[in-house]
């Protein structure tokens, strides 16, 4: 082993001696902070402490606050006006005094002199469709705001208040200390508004062919806003786009519409056999006990038998719902109301929907089934879906979600029928909002902050469950269809939006408000990221067990990003500081490329490198030890070599090294590689990402190598590896499957390719 250790050493001092001479040419730089793409996300993160600690689990000092409502409603279908009592009681589960409180009044966004239409550019249009121009410029803004009637402690005095847009601060007659409670009442109404024109999350669409109106209620009362240990009140005011953040608490709820009215809301009935006829309450029963497709409770030919009706009497409904963090309903006449059960775990949860017999038939046949599936799905990767029922309320151009109920889009054509896309939307939408029911109903993040974390995690679960739906339901797929036709999620997707203009792209850690692009920022680029962490990055074993940890760590609690972040890395085992940074942190995209690559041969003769090495320190050949020379293919010394037959498969001292160092049965299962390459990657975007590399040999065979992110650690520029192989390499090609959304492909390839533009990709699909 002797000649083993000095043919290292020898190599060694060659290399040092060139490494000095190097050195010293080289001018001296200033210095620099560390921009290693790798460096840990301290400058970034908070401090641990003992609310939140460095795993991602809660403290042990973490708290949450609790906000309880009873509440009374009347809704007046004439006069399209909503009226309401509540009770709040408030309790201070955190270690500090509050002097005052703060209340929600989304509503306001839509009172005359509301301002969120001032924070909006606008220009007039040199041409305009009638109806737009007098929406725009001689329509009388419509007064949709509360009208706060009275606000009183419990023994009935009047409490100060201030609005303030959309928020009201409510003084408290003494501190509420560390621990106490605190009850007061709100007495309010307004106008209830038409949802349809500007898409709002809460209002009535009017049929004028029957004179009708179906309902869909939310941020309807005046809600308790958030006050936790990262930002004490979170009294961010409500633009319009930027969506809730808001405490868990009990609910009672009696709601009084219309007696012919079909009414589901968040919580439980407890009053059914009251407002149910005893032919629902068989349907309903039945359904208890209906697995494989939905039972109708309100068929539609009873649904247009009391279109008819215009009842002057009222129905009280009365829900109850625990340990939820909002509540909605859903009211009309129209309503065909159907139903299913679906296993979860170990209990049965309803699937149910409420459609207008606009809605058919592709509602009675779809939706309850896909949020049966929704239900199941998203409860493998998270937790079981905890409440008793997911509701799904049919409402033109709509979707949003709430505890246990909401609102989804897809209307077939008058004469019943609908395109793939009508009905692809539709199935894609109530799978988005039921799945809501996790994150953010759940898994309670700070929607008004971070978008991304209820919407980005929800797209990426949808995407999951969209994969299951062709599985579960093939009819379900149009003809032609092998899968969902997904819209997002996949890398290529999110191509076009990360290579785009970097003027008009924010990071996706950004206010949801101040963004440009919101769908791809708080959609689409998150939901990319964490399936191309799941995929390629991680692996689903470790990703689905640490996103399943998340899920169950934060349910029924406020969690932060870095409380995502931070518990990914703690149950994978993996530092995934350089994806979070560059994902989230930046507008940095892919791009990853073949610089070159470089062929070499083994030759008994000295080469051009050691020839050098020699002359330059006044030594010959026979001052060093045997050692393995390479030349590079096409060079003068590979010709020269190649002429004298010099070129081999293994040199003669390397022979002599194996034959040395090495027994006969040990020689045996030693690789014999006659093929040697250097091929160096660059990359030309700022993301790092794991460099796949397929290989394709001259046998007709290939493989797929898999670097890691990690070996860009050293060079952000480019990178090198040495490849031995037995067989020739004809063609090397990165990211064969699309997997890491690089923006430019062209240099993907070795030898290059001509690749189709995008202009011959739309002549293509023209033709098809």
């Amino acid at each position: 082993m002797i000649k083993f250790k000095y043919y290292f050493l020898s190599i060694f001092l060659i290399s040092t001696s060139l490494f000095s001479q190097n050195q010293e040419k080289q001018e001296r730089k200033p210095g620099h902070t560390n921009t290693n793409k790798f460096r840990q996300l301290y400058d970034l993160f908070s401090t641990p402490n003992m609310y939140r600690s460095a795993s991602g689990v809660p403290g042990p000092a973490y708290y949450q606050q609790q906000a309880d409502y009873k509440m009374d409603i009347v809704l007046d279908d004439k006069n399209t006006k909503l009226s309401g009592f509540e009770t709040i009681t408030y309790s201070n589960n955190s270690p500090d005094d509050l002097k005052y409180l703060w209340v929600q009044l989304d509503q306001n966004k839509r009172a005359k002199d509301s301002k969120s239409p001032l924070i909006e550019e606008s220009e007039i249009s040199l041409v305009t469709r009638p109806e737009e121009f007098v929406k725009d410029h001689l329509t009388v803004p419509f007064d949709g705001g509360f009208n706060i009637e009275e606000v009183k402690d419990a023994s009935g005095a009047a409490l100060k208040y201030t609005i303030n847009s959309t928020m009201m601060r409510v003084e408290l007659p003494k501190v509420l200390k560390a621990g106490e409670k605190f009850s007061f009442s709100i007495k309010w109404w307004y106008n209830i508004n038409d949802h349809v024109p500007l898409r709002d999350r809460s209002g009535y669409e009017f049929f004028e062919k029957d004179g009708n109106r179906a309902y869909v209620i939310a941020q309807f009362f005046p809600r308790m806003a958030v006050y936790n240990d990262v930002e004490g009140w979170q009294n961010s005011q409500f633009w319009g786009r930027d969506e809730f953040a808001l405490p868990f608490g009990n609910y009672e709820v009696n709601i009084t519409v219309p007696a012919d009215h079909i009414l589901d809301g968040t919580g439980e009935l407890i009053n059914r056999k009251e407002v149910f006829t005893k032919t629902m309450m068989d349907r309903y029963e039945l359904a208890k006990k209906t697995y494989d497709k939905p039972v109708l409770i309100v068929t539609q030919a009873e649904a247009e038998a009391a279109e008819k009706g215009f009842s002057d009497k009222t129905k009280t409904w009365k829900l109850k719902a625990e340990n939820v963090r909002d509540f909605a309903f859903a009211t009309s006449r129209k309503f065909i109301w159907d139903m299913m059960a679906v296993k979860v775990g170990d209990k049965d949860v309803m699937a149910v929907s409420m459609y207008p017999k606009e809605g058919n038939p592709l509602w009675e046949d779809w939706s309850t089934k896909v949020v049966a599936l929704s239900l199941q799905s998203y409860s493998k990767m998270t937790f079981d879906y905890p409440y008793h029922k997911a509701v799904s309320v049919h409402a033109k151009n709509q979707g949003m979600e709430y505890p246990m109920i909401c609102w989804n889009y897809g209307r077939p054509n008058e004469d019943g029928t609908y395109s793939d896309r009508v009905k692809y939307g539709m199935m894609g939408v109530i799978i988005h909002e039921v799945g809501h029911n996790f994150f953010p109903m759940i898994v309670n993040s700070d929607e008004r902050q971070w978008t991304w974390m209820d919407e980005g995690l929800n797209t990426f679960l949808e995407y999951v469950t969209q994969q299951e739906l062709g599985k579960r339901y093939p009819e379900a797929l149009s003809p032609g269809d092998k899968t969902y036709p997904f819209d997002r999620g996949p890398a290529h997707l999110i191509v076009p939006y990360m290579g785009g203009n970097q003027d008009f792209i924010a990071p996706i850690m950004s206010k949801g408000l101040n963004v440009y692009q919101f769908g791809n920022n708080a959609y689409g680029k998150p939901a990319t990221a964490l399936n191309i962490l799941r995929e390629t990055v991680m692996g689903r074993e470790l990703f689905d067990y640490a996103f399943k940890e998340y899920s169950q760590r934060w349910m029924f609690k406020h969690p932060t990003p870095e409380d995502f972040f931070r518990t990914m890395e703690d149950a994978s085992a993996m530092d995934l500081d350089w994806f979070w940074r560059g994902w989230f942190y930046t507008t940095d995209w892919v791009d990853i490329g073949i610089k070159e690559v470089k062929k070499y041969y083994v030759s008994s003769e000295p080469n051009k490198y050691i020839k050098d090495y020699l002359a330059k320190n006044n030594r010959t050949v026979k001052d060093l030890l045997p050692l393995v020379y390479m030349v590079e293919e096409g060079s003068d010394e590979f010709k020269a070599e190649l002429k004298k037959g010099t070129l081999l498969d293994n040199s003669k001292s390397l022979k002599e090294y194996l034959m040395d160092n090495f027994t006969e049965a040990e020689r045996k299962n030693i690789k014999t590689p006659k093929y040697f390459y250097n091929i160096t990657f660059n990359k030309p975007g700022g993301l790092v990402m794991p460099i796949i590399v397929k290989y394709s040999y001259a046998d007709g065979t290939s493989k797929v190598e898999t670097y890691p992110a990690e070996i860009w650690r050293l060079n952000d520029n480019e990178v090198t590896k040495a490849i031995a192989s037995e067989k020739e390499i004809t063609a090397i090609e990165i990211d064969p499957n699309l997997e890491t959304a690089d923006i430019d492909i062209t240099n993907n390839y070795w030898p290059q390719k001509e690749l189709p533009t995008d202009f011959d990709n739309f002549k293509a699909k023209t033709k098809k």
